[in-house]
């Protein structure tokens, strides 16, 4: 039993080894005084400050983040709202939409970039930000409903009808009711949204203009000659945000259980 818990722990460290390792090299060298990417020849600041003054990565950063942001709040919105409809129909018709809805998940992405632009052309809109926006707006929308149908799964039916029949018409007992009992799913539907946003290339690459490029366009860009260590800056600025979120939002959760937890204790004393 001792050496079946050695080895999973052996086999845990191993794998967190192989997850983190590049980021660690990474983040060495964007402190390296030379482009090199395998001789450290000093410590240097420089690739930091430079980041700022390269218009190129800078309008491609802004590019990504107004793409992100724009194309997940829409796809939140319509997300839940045709996560209502599907939590309303009858069983038959239910299944049907979510395996319609996992389609567009576990297709290529090259698909779905290729059908896109068709679509596009076909329709005589120029490629650009807008079509950015519009395709990512379409493959977000189906993570949304798969993180808020669970919700509406979980949630008490009778509550909206509890609140009509204490005087709140259908919108207030939506919005004041039904909402904050799908938040959490709305949340992460969001947070996986601007992620996968953030983060697609395949998509972007068929379906951006030459005017409005995202980051990932403009890395894979610089590849064809050698990527510059601000990237591996940018890089590490990015790892650094989303590793202090995720640290504020688990002491933040920890601290709302322990007064939870003290709550029901006064309540078991009483």
């Amino acid at each position: 039993m001792t050496k079946m818990k050695n080895s999973s722990k052996l086999y845990l460290v191993l794998i967190y080894i192989f997850l983190y390792a590049p980021i660690i090299v990474l983040m060495v060298f964007s402190f390296n005084s030379s482009k090199s990417r395998n001789v450290w020849t000093g410590f240097t600041l420089n690739w930091y400050s430079n980041l700022f003054n390269n218009r190129q990565i800078t309008n491609s950063l802004m590019n990504t983040l107004v793409l992100a942001l724009v194309s997940s709040v829409v796809a939140t919105i319509i997300g839940t709202l045709a996560a209502l409809g599907i939590s309303s129909m009858k069983k038959k018709a239910r299944t049907l939409a979510i395996n319609l809805t996992y389609i567009p998940i576990i297709s290529p992405e090259i698909v779905t970039g290729v059908s896109l632009m068709l679509l596009f052309v076909m329709a005589g809109v120029g490629l650009g930000m807008t079509t950015l926006i519009l395709a990512h707006i379409t493959f977000n929308i189906p993570y949304v409903i798969l993180n808020v149908l669970p919700k509406f799964r979980q949630m008490d039916t009778h509550l909206y009808e509890a609140a009509q029949d204490l005087g709140c018409n259908g919108v207030q007992a939506f919005f004041k009711v039904v909402v904050p009992e799908i938040m959490p799913g709305i949340i992460s539907g969001f947070l996986m949204a601007l992620t996968y946003s953030i983060d697609d290339f395949v998509i972007s690459y068929f379906t951006t203009g030459p005017q409005s490029q995202t980051l990932p366009i403009t890395i894979y860009s610089m590849t064809r000659k050698r990527i510059s260590p601000e990237i591996n800056a940018l890089s590490t600025i990015i790892f650094l945000i989303v590793l202090t979120v995720l640290i504020v939002m688990n002491v933040a959760d920890s601290n709302k259980q322990k007064k939870i937890n003290a709550m029901n204790v006064r309540r078991e004393s009483l």
